[in-house]
């Protein structure tokens, strides 16, 4: 983790001379850090609402050709070349965004060892910070609790926007998600009870910033399905008056 945390400590320190507060330097660093990371973010969601369209593609072809395997195939091959679609895209941005974080944990919980030595740094990481005496030490409750309520909205709200994507079944992973929708907080607010608060805050303002990126893209894919919804209708209504138009060259009209 050294190799991705002493890049990011180097910044962090760069970011505390400027602003030479521990506590706002490491809200500059989780924006900075979450900005970076947001189109791989927004490109997974993406990747996953693909793969769920393509799943319904998919199983239609299965149906289709359930007895021709050689054409089943082919049809398979075809739909992917016609999309320009790639199985392994989803999966891409989740192993970029894996390693930076665990990096940034491993920085912030043990900051001195992937900082340059110094006293001024020893210093800053035992800054009090708002009501925090020490943020090398765990905050009792106020950012465990912050920390824990953003995660279970930025985790509820991307989960819906999972079951919305076309081809989620309402039932897919149902019981799972219902566990994880409030294990996974609760896991972090205990967690974040025994870890210095510079890491809680780090956690608690990136779930913050999740869930605008959320809602923001969110938006983006509200707009993205009326357009095809509205490219749907435009070709059926083509097809539509195509059809009526060979029907009255027939001589007859339906």
């Amino acid at each position: 983790m050294g190799i991705i945390a002493k890049p990011i400590g180097y910044l962090l320190m760069w970011i505390y001379k400027l602003v030479g507060n521990y506590g706002i330097s490491l809200i500059i660093l989780t924006f900075i850090v979450k900005l970076v990371l947001y189109p791989l973010y927004a490109k997974q969601i993406k990747s996953s609402g693909d793969m769920a369209e393509m799943s319904e593609k998919a199983q239609e072809i299965q149906r289709r050709y359930a007895n021709d395997k050689e054409k089943q195939n082919e049809e398979m091959q075809k739909l992917y070349s016609e999309t320009g679609f790639n199985p392994m895209s989803g999966c891409l941005p989740m192993l970029i965004q894996f390693p930076i974080i665990m990096g940034l944990f491993a920085l912030l919980r043990n900051p001195m060892k992937y900082m340059p030595a110094g006293d001024e740094m020893i210093f800053a990481n035992h800054e009090s910070f708002l009501w925090i005496k020490d943020l090398a030490q765990p905050d009792a409750w106020i950012l465990p609790v912050l920390a824990g309520v953003a995660t279970y909205f930025a985790f509820a709200m991307n989960n819906a926007m999972q079951m919305q994507q076309p081809g989620a079944s309402a039932g897919q992973n149902k019981a799972m998600n219902a566990i994880m929708k409030y294990f996974f907080p609760l896991s972090i607010l205990w967690l974040a009870r025994s870890y210095p608060a510079g890491l809680a805050i780090y956690w608690a303002g990136g779930q913050i910033m999740q869930i605008f990126f959320n809602i923001r893209i969110n938006k983006i894919r509200e707009q993205m399905n009326k357009e095809k919804e509205q490219k749907k209708l435009a070709e059926r209504a083509e097809k539509e008056l195509a059809r009526k138009k060979r029907a009255r060259m027939k001589g007859y009209v339906q």
